[in-house]
């Protein structure tokens, strides 16, 4: 029996134009294009963009400007600007947005499961209680439980407070 999921508002994601080269660089150099590519704020050394494959509602990254896979030669003072942006964002997460918890990561490098590892990025990924289930274990599939859009323009609501 074949199962099928339908998500209409992911097709936005397939059918929409692609970036050439580093997608972070992108955004980095692109203010003009803010909304349309979902950035939440900029600072000084880095950004923070909603993840366009989120693994949960809300989830977003902190992004430094500068283009490196090596986290080793980030200059200490945009290490500096992402940890505050990081400590700034889990509030907001868990006060604005209602998450009860937080996952911070990266991946550095492809070894480390890093999706694009040529631009380090940190992961911030609400969670709430049992906001996982079967289907991610056995069907290697998530199920996004509200409208991409509206998670952003929240989201945006709540930076001029947090951040």
């Amino acid at each position: 029996m074949e199962n099928i999921l339908y998500a209409p508002w992911r097709d936005e994601y397939v059918t929409n134009e692609k970036i050439e080269g580093c997608v972070f660089c992108y955004i980095s150099s692109h203010i003009d294009e803010d909304e349309k590519l979902h950035v939440l704020h900029r600072a000084k050394n880095c950004f923070i963009v909603m993840n366009k494959y989120p693994y949960t509602p809300g989830h977003f990254m902190i992004i430094p400007n500068m283009h490196t896979d090596k986290l080793e030669e980030l200059p200490a003072e945009t290490w500096l600007e992402i940890s505050v942006l990081a400590q700034k964002c889990v509030r907001l997460l868990k006060e604005g947005f209602g998450a009860k918890g937080v996952n911070i990561g990266m991946n550095l490098g492809g070894a480390a499961g890093a999706g694009i590892a040529e631009h380090i990025h940190m992961h911030l990924v609400p969670r709430w209680e049992r906001d996982t289930n079967f289907i991610t274990s056995i069907a290697q599939t998530r199920v996004y439980s509200t409208d991409f859009e509206k998670i952003y323009k929240k989201l945006k609501s709540l930076i001029p407070k947090y951040i």
